[in-house]
């Protein structure tokens, strides 16, 4: 099974992903979501997991940060961005993603619930 973990190495909750992973001795690709953000193509697959879960592209960004409240993304989609923008504004920009962020063969999800990543990487 393939498994591509896009993560911060400064982010506790992606450690706590990163050890769950080891925990199961599970193999993946650890990837500096900084460095290199998720490809369009990735963005827009997991913008497709997501909405079968009754999520939108909003689930993706990272609330929190400090980028997301800088560039005033909340009023930008409040405003009426599209999911094509957006796709387009994470694909440029890691620190807007919201992580630990997940991609398999059965799917894909950002953060890190045990219960979902079960159902991903068992």
């Amino acid at each position: 099974m393939t498994i591509k973990i896009y993560q911060y190495a400064g982010c506790s909750t992606c450690r706590k992903a990163l050890k769950y992973l080891d925990a199961k001795n599970r193999k993946y690709e650890k990837v500096g979501i900084v460095e290199q953000p998720p490809t369009v193509s990735e963005l827009e697959t997991m913008l497709g997991y997501l909405k079968a879960n009754g999520k939108t592209f909003r689930n993706v960004f990272n609330t929190s940060g400090e980028q997301y409240r800088a560039l005033k993304i909340g009023e930008r989609i409040k405003a009426g961005m599209t999911g094509q923008e957006a796709i387009a504004l994470l694909s440029k920009n890691g620190k807007l993603i919201k992580r630990p962020f997940l991609l398999t063969e059965k799917g894909g999800t950002t953060g890190f619930q045990v219960e979902a990543w079960d159902a991903l990487v068992e």
